[in-house]
């Protein structure tokens, strides 16, 4: 009897530690500044914009964010150094339709909806970003429209 009852107060301070260090928690600061993040409209689907003004990239990785929700990775752009890119496919793009399935190789489906792990208005997102090794999430607000 008595090793029972040890047994499940290990089992409960270790379920406590465990749930504990699965939080999630909304980040009040990150170490980065962004100007208007904007979304548009595309043949593909949604393009949503994401302006650093400043970051520490040595700090922190920004690695996906959820939007309208689906989750999508993060890029940075190409052709402006500053400028963080999510794609979420809508799946209204142009699609090969064939008799050989061959020919329909390189179609890309829609992208699965994914809840974001917390509740967002229809103008924010969740940003996920690294920080010593921790992934952590910032609501990103007053997300605008562009044409």
């Amino acid at each position: 009897m008595r090793n029972a009852l040890h047994l499940l107060a290990g089992v409960f301070i270790l379920s406590i530690f465990a749930s504990c260090g699965s939080n999630k928690d909304l980040q009040a600061r990150i170490p980065a500044q962004f100007s208007e993040v904007y979304y548009t409209y595309n043949s593909n689907g949604i393009q949503l914009n994401i302006p650093v003004t400043s970051i520490q990239d040595q700090r922190i990785s920004l690695d996906a964010v959820y939007f309208h929700g689906m989750k999508s990775d993060l890029k940075k752009s190409e052709e402006k150094p500053n400028l963080y890119v999510a794609d979420f496919r809508m799946g209204s793009g142009d699609m090969v339709m064939h008799e050989d399935p061959k020919e329909e190789y390189g179609n890309k489906p829609p992208q699965i909806p994914e809840k974001s792990p917390f509740e967002i208005e229809d103008d924010e997102a969740i940003l996920v970003f690294t920080q010593n090794d921790q992934v952590k999430y910032y609501k990103l607000t007053g997300i605008v429209e562009k044409e």
